[in-house]
């Protein structure tokens, strides 16, 4: 038996958090189509402007089921040490995204979409983050509220 952590306060959950989004490359992401079938797949991300950028083919169902309910769960970190992050999507195509939000995509990925007609990006703005390792971090594990941090 593994023993117990102290659960974090606030503001080191709030650190814990914006590391994982600057250092992390991948990201379990859950979408929904029109009728509730689930998605959930890894895509790599980028944390640019306040926002998680990735990529994907817009044929995929994760880029189809973004354009009906704008809706979309993502998930950082381990069992152990959840990130979930539920937000806003949008659609963006390559020739819209802001030059430097294309850059730092390249630049942490190693790979450019822009130019790509199958690609399109998708851009998550959080409504809600919540942190936990263990069960002590269950109270207080939201963050984010209404697209506001709490700390």
């Amino acid at each position: 038996m593994t023993k117990r952590e102290p659960a974090r306060g606030p503001e080191q959950r709030k650190q814990d958090v914006l590391e994982h989004l600057e250092k992390d490359d991948d990201a379990w992401v859950a979408t929904a189509s029109a009728d509730g079938v689930p998605c959930l797949v890894p895509l790599s991300f980028v944390w640019d402007r306040g926002t998680l950028l990735l990529a994907t083919r817009r044929t995929n169902p994760t880029a189809v089921n973004v354009t009906p309910s704008g809706q979309a769960r993502v998930t950082l970190g381990h069992t152990r040490d959840v990130v979930l992050i539920e937000g806003t999507a949008e659609v963006v195509e390559g020739a819209e995204l802001p030059a430097e939000s294309g850059d730092a995509f390249t630049a942490k990925l190693h790979w450019d979409p822009r130019g790509r007609p199958a690609w399109v990006y998708l851009r998550i703005t959080p409504d809600t983050v919540k942190a936990w390792r263990e069960v002590n971090e269950l109270a207080g594990r939201e963050l984010m509220t209404e697209g506001n941090w709490l700390i």
